[in-house]
């Protein structure tokens, strides 16, 4: 199944990129693994996958430990300052950043073990309630502030799009966080890079894709429905 699942996966993103008129080494696949069990990934891995996507603090501390270690693991969810210990130093990229607090415990966590985090902030472009993330007008004053921080590095820009029936309906989410992305580019803050946009999942990575998407985030599409009841967000 995930063979099957991934081939459809890659020839999606192959036609996504050629109507953008975009390279496909511009965009890199993260197979969201949350909830799955090590034997999937090794699946995956077997099929030459090496980014993978997990949002619980915990899984991706065991998961690390478990598995290779040429694996770069993305933790896209909702991270806890006091869960920043088991990220730091095992995420190649940390997908979620949404606040200076955050920030501040993954620098004191970083200077503790010598290591510099890559990070995205994260946006709430449409301003969804239930999601977190910050402002789009709140996004260039934070990156200013984490700037000065030398053990936190930022890479650029995620967000979760609402879950729609017509990706489509995405589309304007989509390019508002590349505009941002541009605009915050234009300022040259030193140690601020703009080169990732992390935004698109199963329903809408193709149009993500369109729309500037360097990573995006497919796992229901690539290993089946989760294994708990849970809203859509991160995948």
């Amino acid at each position: 199944m995930i063979a099957e699942n991934l081939a459809a996966v890659e020839k999606h993103i192959v036609d996504a990129c050629e109507r953008a008129g975009r390279g496909r080494e511009e965009v890199t696949l993260i197979s969201v693994s949350k909830t799955k069990p090590p034997e999937m990934i090794e699946e995956a891995y077997a099929l030459g996958k090496r980014e993978f996507g997990e949002n619980k603090a915990q899984e991706l501390k065991e998961k690390h430990a478990l598995l290779p270690g040429d694996i770069n693991w993305h933790f896209i969810g909702h991270l806890q300052t006091n869960k920043v210990k088991y990220v730091v130093g095992r995420a190649c990229l940390i997908h979620s950043v949404d606040s200076l607090r955050l920030a501040e415990a993954i620098e004191q966590e970083g200077a503790k073990r010598n290591v510099v985090s890559k990070i995205l902030l994260e946006v709430n472009v449409a301003g969804e309630e239930s999601k977190f993330g910050i402002k789009p007008e709140e996004t260039l004053a934070l990156a200013s502030q984490i700037a000065g921080m030398p053990h936190v590095q930022i890479q650029g820009l995620m967000t979760i799009a609402p879950y729609v029936e017509n990706p489509e309906q995405n589309r304007e989410v989509f390019r508002r966080l590349r505009e941002l992305s541009v605009d915050i580019g234009s300022k040259n803050i030193d140690n601020v890079s703009m080169g990732v946009l992390s935004m698109g999942m199963t329903g809408d990575y193709q149009v993500a894709i369109e729309e500037g998407a360097t990573y995006v985030r497919v796992g229901t599409g690539i290993f089946g429905e989760r294994n708990y009841h849970q809203n859509g967000s991160n995948t």
